[in-house]
């Protein structure tokens, strides 16, 4: 006999006190925390607890009693529901805010390490339309809310493109506007929506794997807002669309789609496809073929060129990307004489950017495609004082590999969400730069790296950069010297 569980309280006339990882917000109550998300420190509500542990709690906002005065309105008819813009309510100075404690406390509480005084975040140029790449699921079923579940009069099996909805992987979030990327974007999808339904395309069932139209990535050279930035628009547009033929064919409707595409905007330069047997969305080993146009699009920086392919890695902020590399760049301290390991590379971003103010750029990358265009971006620039190379950050960089290249008087990293594998970290330490810049996208994985550079290093100077508006997400550039 199953034993019933208790039901799970509702906390009343609770007050929002700050704001914690992931977006969420932090309530205590009789000394417990309680993680609320989609509120803001200030409000005054009523919580519904869904998970309940020993030292935490999970709750829900179930009425509002009295709305913080940091509040703002969203300016998105889909906020609140998606998931990617957690911070739209609150004004974007409050958000800075937020974002220069989260790494402030992250280093000192992680890192534990001697820290100088932080420079001030790096506000994005852009609030809106500042994205330069969005990814859009299609699904037969779109998600839908509590009280359209209960409507018997709905249909529950309409298809959407939009966005993965948490906690429900075959479901998607039909998105009408998106606010993060030229408005361009909205109708090209929503007019991939449009002509799917009308001829009858059939949608991907996530569960059953079956279904033509599967996701669809959109890619575009950005405009910039001033002077500064750094970067010209190049006008130029990327569409792939990812099918998923059955045993019954689809190619033919799937040409139908393309062609529309094609006829409709010409603003798209490259057209691409590619049909999809994984059980995944991603990419990276998949045929992809040109429809139409060019494999690639070109994003410039100062005076360089970069060649951003379906499969290239290159930062969704573009303006915002020039200030963050702009920083590492400063950080390095180059006169032009200097040895530089960029590990964790890309596509040589961050390389070629800095290549003509040192001696010689080793970019060290594991995907093999993101090298080629490295290797390609040197070429397109006339920059012939760099080398690349594939494979795994820690099989790659050993002793030996020093041996044979050089020693680097400066080393920039900028690793995944993860941080760095140990086994890199003894590397860089026995390799001793004088500098290392360590670009970091999660403020807590860096900090737990910084300790483990702390013996060697001291924190000469750390920068955050603000690549993502309304979100809690942050990047952070720290400059560690040689003790």
């Amino acid at each position: 006999m199953t034993r019933k569980k208790k039901p799970l309280p509702i906390l009343e006339n609770i007050t929002i006190t700050d704001f914690a990882a992931e977006g969420k917000s932090i309530a205590r109550v009789n000394d417990m925390v309680v993680f609320v998300p989609w509120a803001v420190p200030g409000d005054v509500c009523d919580l519904q607890v869904r998970r309940k542990k020993h030292s935490f709690m999970e709750a829900e906002v179930i009425r509002y009693i009295t709305y913080s005065p940091l509040r703002t309105k969203p300016f998105c008819q889909h906020f609140g529901i998606c998931g990617g813009c957690k911070w739209q309510q609150l004004p974007y100075e409050e958000q800075l805010k937020m974002k220069q404690q989260q790494v402030y406390d992250q280093l000192t509480r992680i890192g534990k390490v001697e820290l100088p005084e932080f420079h001030p975040i790096l506000g994005s140029v852009k609030t809106q339309e500042y994205r330069n790449k969005l990814d859009f699921g299609c699904a037969n079923k779109r998600w839908l809310t509590s009280l359209e579940l209960q409507d018997d009069s709905l249909d529950k099996n309409i298809p959407a493109i939009g966005f993965h909805i948490t906690g429900a992987f075959d479901k998607i979030l039909p998105v009408e506007k998106c606010w993060l990327m030229d408005d361009l974007h909205n109708q090209i999808r929503n007019s991939i929506r449009d002509y799917a339904i009308a001829h009858q395309l059939s949608f991907f069932d996530l569960r059953q794997q079956v279904g033509l139209l599967r996701d669809v990535i959109i890619r575009n050279a950005m405009p910039h807002a001033d002077g500064e930035s750094g970067h010209s628009d190049t006008g130029e547009w990327m569409v792939i669309v990812q099918f998923h033929y059955d045993e019954t064919g689809g190619e033919q409707e799937a040409m139908g789609l393309m062609q529309h595409l094609a006829d409709t905007f010409p603003q798209i330069t490259s057209l691409l496809y590619l049909d999809n047997q994984k059980c995944n969305d991603t990419i990276g080993d998949q045929d992809i073929r040109v429809f139409k146009g060019k494999d690639h699009i070109i994003e410039t920086m100062e005076d360089l060129q970069f060649k951003v392919g379906p499969k290239s890695f290159y930062q969704t902020n573009t303006e915002q990307a020039y200030h963050l590399y702009s920083v590492a760049r400063d950080f390095a301290q180059l006169s032009g004489s200097e040895m530089v390991y960029d590990l964790y590379t890309g596509t040589g971003t961050i390389a070629n950017f800095v290549a003509r103010k040192a001696r010689k750029v080793i970019g060290i990358e594991y995907v093999p495609e993101a090298i080629e265009d490295a290797k390609v971006n040197s070429r397109l620039n006339g920059i012939d004082n760099t080398l690349f190379f594939a494979g795994d950050m820690k099989d790659i960089l050993t002793d030996a590999f020093i041996q044979e290249h050089g020693r680097p008087e400066v080393i920039i990293t900028d690793p995944p969400r993860a941080g760095m594998h140990p086994d890199v970290i003894k590397t860089i330490l026995r390799a001793a730069p004088q500098r290392i810049v360590y670009v970091s996208c999660n403020p807590a994985t860096q900090a737990r790296d910084l300790q483990d550079l702390d013996a060697d290093y001291r924190v000469a100077a750390v920068q955050p950069v603000d690549m993502f508006p309304h979100t809690p997400h942050v990047e952070n550039v720290v400059l560690l010297t040689k003790r």
